[in-house]
């Protein structure tokens, strides 16, 4: 689903919402699962028992892919919408709140205090959780469907975007031909 303007202006909440560039990817760097368990630490750290699920997902998190070099991190909390339980926390530690979407599983997107992150918190029970653990795991177990990613990736990049989410937008289509695949194995492996 392509997001409208209105609707990513409306949820950028800290920062420059228009983009007006090419996409940089970089080649897969081993130290990024480093950067993840470093920023994994430290949040355990700062919302012990609030924490329910620290999860490195993106493409930082598949060995050998191509990515945009920003660590793309799952934190799943009870109720994010309950943000008292986490955000005060985390903007005391740094952290800064760049996307609210109430309207979509009460998303909440952080950037780190000192290394590029994106920290993605959705509530317990969210859909989105085992969407983006399928995804990750079916790429870091299919090189087919990586290089099939990566291409499309590598192709899409080199034009220039308003948003950054309108080159997320434009690769839903392969994003959902992967998820096909991803759940239909799923599915025969039950």
């Amino acid at each position: 689903m392509k997001l409208s303007d209105e609707y990513i202006q409306k949820v950028i909440v800290n920062g420059k919402a228009e983009h007006n560039q090419t996409i940089v990817l970089k080649p897969y760097d081993e130290n990024w699962p480093v950067l993840f368990e470093r920023e994994k630490q430290r949040i355990s750290t700062i919302l012990k028992n609030k924490a329910l699920m620290i999860e490195h997902i993106g493409s930082t998190s598949v060995p050998g892919l191509a990515a945009k070099p920003i660590i793309d991190i799952l934190l799943v909390v009870e109720d994010a919408g309950k943000e008292e339980d986490y955000m005060d926390a985390l903007l005391a530690h740094g952290y800064i709140l760049r996307i609210k979407e109430p309207d979509f599983e009460n998303h909440h997107m952080f950037l780190g205090p000192d290394t590029d992150i994106h920290l993605h918190v959705f509530s317990q029970g969210s859909k989105e959780i085992e969407k983006y653990l399928l995804f990750r795991n079916y790429l870091r177990n299919h090189q087919e469907a990586k290089d099939f990613y990566a291409n499309t990736k590598m192709a899409l990049a080199k034009k220039k975007w308003k948003y950054v989410q309108n080159y997320a937008d434009a690769k839903s289509d392969v994003v959902q031909q992967i998820m096909d695949a991803a759940r239909k194995e799923k599915q025969l492996n039950l």
